[in-house]
C-alpha cells in the first residue's frame, strides 16, 4: 500500500465530496472539523490533488506548526510543489540566518515563476514587507556556458545585490574572483559554482566542493538570486511589498486548528515597534515600522477577501462539515497489542521514518506468528495517525506512525539548504602554532619562496621566541606538525610558550616525555597483558527485546552510530573483556550506544555501572535510561548527592543483592562500601573529569569487566592507548542529520540585546541558558532579567542549593516548565536540553 492510498481513502468519503462542492467563494469561510493527527495535512494534499489550478495558502500560528505541516505534505505529495515562507528571525529588514534568508528568497523566486501550488507561512511572515519580489524581477541572473559577461561588471553587480567578495568562497552569499576563475555561491544553488572566463566569455561552468575547493560536475545553468535585506538601495527601484500581493485572486486560504490570525498579526505589530525602538536606542539605523510591516487590519482585510477553509475543534466551535475520522488506538509500546490490532480486519498502514525502522518493526510484528502480519509498512513520516471507520461498502483504513507506537515525540528535522566550508582541521594557516621535531613550538608564518644559489626553494616559515625564524623546505615538511594539546588552542585557552632556536628547554621536555612514556608503557603492558588473557562468559546475542529497544529510538541512526553499535555488540559477544573508547562530539548519539550496551548486559544477567562526573549529568542519564527502558523489566537506580543517606544505603544493598540492574552515579560509585553481585559493564562518561584516585579504583574493578568509555575530548593518554591498539576505539564523526552550526557572538552587556535574544528564542518555543558564575550575585542577575523579559519563566540553579531544590529546578527546565535558566557552570558537563538553542555567558572573560 502506497502513500497516495491515504489520499484515496479520504477522497472516497462522502463528506470530502461535500467539501469540494461547497468550497468557499472569495470573502466567505467554510468551517471543517473531525481531522485528528495528520488528517489536516491529508485534507490539504487531497484538495491540491483535486483542484489542480488552485493556489493554496496554509497560515499556521508559528514556524513549528508550519514545519510539521510542510513535512507531512512532502510525505503525502511527491510531485506537487510545496514551499514554506518563514518569517524573519528579527524585526529588522536584514536576516542574519542564512537558512531563513535563503528559504525566503527561493520561495519568492519560485512563487514569482508560478511554480508553487501550496504555500505554508505564518501571520508574522504575511505582515512583513520586503523589496525582494521586485528585486528578483530586476536583479536575478542566469549564467550559462558561452555567455559573454565582463567579470569586473559581474563582481560589481553581485556586491550591489548583497554578496560579499572574499579571497576564497566558504559560505553562501559569497563570491571570489582570481584571474579568470570566478566562484559564486548563491541562494537557490545546491552547490557553489565555478566559472572559467576566457576574456569575457564563460568557457566552463562547474560545481565545486567547499571543503576541498575542487571542481566536480559540469552544470548547464547557474541562477544567482539577491540576498534578503542586503540589496543596495541604488540597485533597484522596487517597492516593499507583502507576500500577499503575489497571491492570485482565487487563492484558497487554509487555517489549521488553533490558528489565531488576527491576534498574531496584532502581537507582531506591537512587538515590532518595541524591538525597533530598542534597536534605535542601541544606535542602529532602522526603518520605521510602517516601512517594514503592513498594518494588521489591512492584512486581515486582504486575507478576508480570499475563500477560507478554517479547521476547527468541534467542541469549541460549530462546524459546517465534520469528518468521521478518529484518533488511532494507543499502542504504548505494547507489541502484542499491536499484533492483535493489525489483524482485526481494518487495513492498517504503519509509517516508519526509515528503512531500518521498517525492517525492525517487521521482525517484531512477525515474531512467533504463524501467518505474516497484514499491516503494510511504508517509509514515510507523518505527525500523527488517524482512522477512517469501516462503512457499509468500505473496509476503512487505520494509519499508524512508528513514533506513536513507541510513544516518542516526533521531531521535525529539515535538511540544511546550504553547506559551509569546513577545511581540514590539520591544514595549517598563518598564525597557527606548530611543533618542529628538532626545535619545538613556534608560530607558522606561511609559505615563502627564497633564493638558494641559482635556484628558488619554497619554504614554510616558523617564528620562534625572540623573533628568530626557521625556514623549513617543503620536502622536509614532515618535521612540522600542528600544535595539539589536551585542550586545543582556542580563543579562551592561553597560547603555548614558544621555544628558542638552539635552546635546551625543548630537548629537556622531550627527554622527560620519553621517560614518562617508557614508565607508562611498562605499567600498561602488564595491565593489558593481563586483560588479554582474562576471559569472561560472552553476553547473549540480540533478542527480540533488544530489537524492540533499538526500533524505539527517536532518530535514524547515523552510519557511525550503526558502526559503534556493531562494534560494541561484537566485543560483548566475545569472551575477551571489552575495553572500547567511543569518541564523538556532544549530540552525536553516544548515550544511545551506552543504553543499548547496558540493556544487552542486563539481558545476560549482569549489572551495569554508569559513571558520570556530575550530579546533574547523573540525573539526566537516569531520566534517559529510565525513559528508554521503561517498557522492560529493568531496575535503574541513581547514586549521587541528590539521594539521601537512607536512599544510598538502599541502593548499595540492592546492588549487593542483585536487585538493581543498572546504577548511574558519580564517583560515589567508586567508594569501598559499594559492591556488586555481578558487575558486567562499566560505562564511563567524560573520563577526563575524574581524578587519579578514581581511575586507580576503576583499574581494580575492570580487569574482567567490560568497559565502555564515552568522551567528546579524550585525554592524551587515553587517546594514545587507543591509537597504539591497546584499547579499541570507535570514532563517531558523523553529525546528526541536518545539524546546524553554532554561531558565537561577543557583545557588550546590553538589556536591549538580552531582551531581543531571549524574546526571539521564546517566540520559536525554545529555551535559554544564562550562565553567571558568581553565586553571590546570581539572584540579583535573575531579578534583573525578570524586569528585562517579564514574560519569561525564570529559575536559578547553582551548586550550593539543596539537592532536592536543585533537582527540581533542573527537572522543570528539562521538561519545559522554565524558559530561562540562570545558572553557574554546573550546566557545563553534557546537560542535554534539545529545546534550548541560545546561551548567554555573562563575563565570559572570567
Amino acid at each position: 500500500m502506497s502513500l497516495p492510498s491515504l489520499l484515496d481513502a479520504l477522497e472516497r468519503l462522502p463528506v470530502f465530496a461535500r467539501v469540494l462542492n461547497t468550497l468557499p467563494p472569495p470573502g466567505s469561510t467554510l468551517r471543517v472539523a473531525g481531522l485528528p493527527g495528520s488528517a489536516d495535512a491529508t485534507l490539504v494534499a487531497a484538495l491540491a490533488r483535486r483542484l489542480p489550478t488552485r493556489f493554496l495558502v496554509v497560515a499556521a500560528d508559528g514556524v513549528p506548526q508550519a514545519e510539521r505541516l510542510l513535512a507531512d505534505l512532502h510525505t503525502l505529495l511527491n510531485e506537487t510543489p510545496v514551499a514554506l515562507y518563514p518569517p524573519r528571525e528579527g524585526f529588522g529588514e536584514i536576516e542574519p540566518h542564512v537558512e531563513v534568508a535563503g528559504e525566503r528568497v527561493e520561495t519568492l523566486e519560485r512563487l514569482g515563476r508560478g511554480e508553487i501550488r501550496i504555500l505554508l507561512t505564518t501571520p508574522r511572515a504575511l505582515l512583513e514587507r520586503t523589496r525582494l519580489p521586485g528585486a528578483l524581477a530586476d536583479l536575478r541572473l542566469e549564467l550559462r556556458r558561452g555567455d559573454v559577461r565582463r567579470p569586473r561588471e559581474l563582481a560589481e553587480h553581485l556586491e550591489r545585490i548583497g554578496f560579499t567578495r572574499v579571497p576564497m568562497v566558504e559560505d553562501v552569499s559569497q563570491f571570489s574572483l582570481r584571474g579568470g576563475i570566478f566562484d559564486v555561491y548563491s541562494f537557490g544553488m545546491a552547490e557553489p559554482v565555478r566559472m572559467e572566463f576566457w576574456g569575457d566569455e564563460i568557457t566552463d561552468l562547474r560545481h565545486f566542493e567547499l571543503s576541498s575547493q575542487r571542481s566536480t560536475r559540469a552544470v548547464d545553468l547557474a541562477v544567482v538570486l539577491p540576498v534578503d535585506g542586503q540589496v543596495k538601495e541604488d540597485a533597484t527601484s522596487a517597492e516593499r511589498l507583502s507576500i500577499t500581493a503575489l497571491f492570485p485572486p482565487d487563492a484558497l486560504l487554509v487555517q489549521p486548528t488553533g490558528a489565531h490570525l488576527l491576534p498574531e498579526l496584532k502581537r507582531t505589530w506591537d512587538e515590532a515597534e518595541h524591538h525597533l525602538e530598542l534597536a534605535r536606542r542601541r544606535g542602529e539605523d532602522v526603518d520605521a515600522r510602517d516601512e517594514l510591516f503592513d498594518a494588521p487590519d489591512a492584512t486581515a482585510a486582504v486575507l478576508a477577501a480570499f475563500g477560507t477553509v478554517r479547521l476547527v475543534d468541534p467542541t469549541a466551535e460549530q462546524a459546517d462539515v465534520v469528518f468521521p475520522l478518529r484518533a488511532p488506538e494507543p499502542i504504548d509500546r505494547d507489541i502484542k497489542r499491536l499484533r492483535r490490532l493489525v489483524r482485526d480486519g481494518v487495513p492498517t498502514v504503519i509509517l516508519c521514518d526509515n528503512e531500518g525502522q521498517c525492517e525492525r518493526l517487521d521482525e517484531l510484528l512477525n515474531e512467533d506468528a504463524r501467518d505474516p502480519s497484514p499491516a503494510a509498512l511504508v517509509v514515510g513520516a507523518l505527525g500523527g495517525g488517524w482512522i477512517v471507520p469501516p462503512g457499509d461498502t468500505e473496509r476503512g483504513l487505520r494509519v499508524l506512525t512508528d513514533h506513536e507506537i513507541f510513544r516518542r515525540e516526533r521531531r521535525v528535522r529539515r535538511a540544511r539548504r546550504y553547506v559551509s566550508g569546513t577545511l581540514d582541521s590539520l591544514a595549517l594557516r598563518a598564525g597557527d602554532f606548530v611543533v618542529h621535531l628538532e626545535h619545538g613550538v613556534g608560530i607558522y608564518r606561511g609559505i615563502e619562496t627564497i633564493f638558494v644559489g641559482q635556484s628558488t626553494v619554497e619554504v614554510a616559515v616558523v617564528e620562534y621566541e625572540g623573533g628568530d625564524r626557521l625556514n623549513v623546505p617543503l620536502y622536509r615538511i614532515d618535521q612540522l606538525e600542528r600544535y595539539r594539546a589536551a585542550d586545543d588552542v582556542n580563543d579562551d585557552a592561553p597560547p603555548p610558550r614558544l621555544h628558542r632556536l638552539g635552546g635546551k628547554r625543548w630537548a629537556q621536555q622531550r627527554d622527560r616525555a620519553r621517560a614518562a612514556i617508557q614508565e607508562m608503557t611498562l605499567e600498561l603492558l602488564d595491565l593489558y597483558a593481563r586483560r588479554k588473557v582474562a576471559s569472561r562468559p560472552a553476553h547473549v546475542p540480540d533478542t527480540a527485546w533488544q530489537r524492540q529497544l533499538e526500533s524505539s529510538f527517536l532518530f535514524e541512526d547515523t552510519p557511525d552510530q550503526r558502526k559503534a553499535t556493531t562494534d560494541v555488540k561484537k566485543d560483548m559477544e566475545s569472551t575477551r573483556p571489552m575495553d572500547r573508547l567511543l569518541v564523538g562530539d556532544v549530540g552525536y548519539g553516544k548515550t544511545e550506544i551506552a543504553v543499548r550496551a547496558a540493556f544487552k548486559a542486563v539481558q545476560s544477567g549482569r549489572q551495569v555501572a554508569v559513571l558520570v562526573p556530575t550530579t546533574i549529568l547523573a540525573d539526566q542519564h537516569a531520566r534517559t535510561f529510565g525513559e528508554r527502558l521503561a517498557d522492560f523489566p529493568v531496575t535503574v537506580a541513581v547514586m549521587s548527592r541528590f539521594q539521601s543517606p537512607k536512599e544510598q544505603a538502599e541502593t548499595i544493598a540492592g546492588l549487593a543483592a542483585k536487585k538493581i540492574d543498572i546504577v548511574i552515579g558519580t564517583h560515589r560509585l567508586l567508594s569501598p562500601d559499594v559492591s556488586f553481585a555481578d558487575l558486567g559493564v562499566i560505562i564511563v562518561d567524560e573520563e577526563h573529569r575524574f581524578g587519579v584516585k578514581h581511575k586507580e579504583r576503576l583499574k581494580q574493578l575492570k580487569l574482567e569487566t567490560d568497559v565502555l568509555t564515552l568522551t567528546a575530548t579524550p585525554i592524551p593518554r587515553t587517546l594514545h592507548l587507543s591509537l597504539a591498539g591497546l584499547r579499541d576505539m570507535t570514532l563517531m564523526q558523523t553529525p546528526p542529520r541536518d545539524r546546524s552550526p553554532v554561531l558565537t557572538f561577543v557583545e557588550p552587556m546590553d538589556d536591549g540585546l538580552l531582551e531581543e535574544g531571549i524574546a526571539r528564542e521564546l517566540d520559536r518555543g525554545g529555551q535559554v541558558f544564562f550562565v553567571h558564575n558568581r553565586i553571590e550575585t546570581i539572584v540579583a542577575i535573575a531579578d534583573h532579567l525578570r524586569r528585562v523579559v517579564p514574560r519569561a519563566r525564570i529559575a536559578v540553579a547553582h551548586g550550593q542549593m539543596k539537592e532536592r531544590q536543585l533537582e527540581d529546578i533542573m527537572h522543570r527546565f528539562v521538561s519545559g516548565e522554565v524558559d530561562l535558566l540562570v545558572s553557574t557552570l554546573i550546566v557545563e558537563s553534557g546537560l542535554d536540553v534539545p529545546n534550548a538553542n541560545t546561551m548567554f555567558v555573562n563575563r565570559a572573560d572570567h
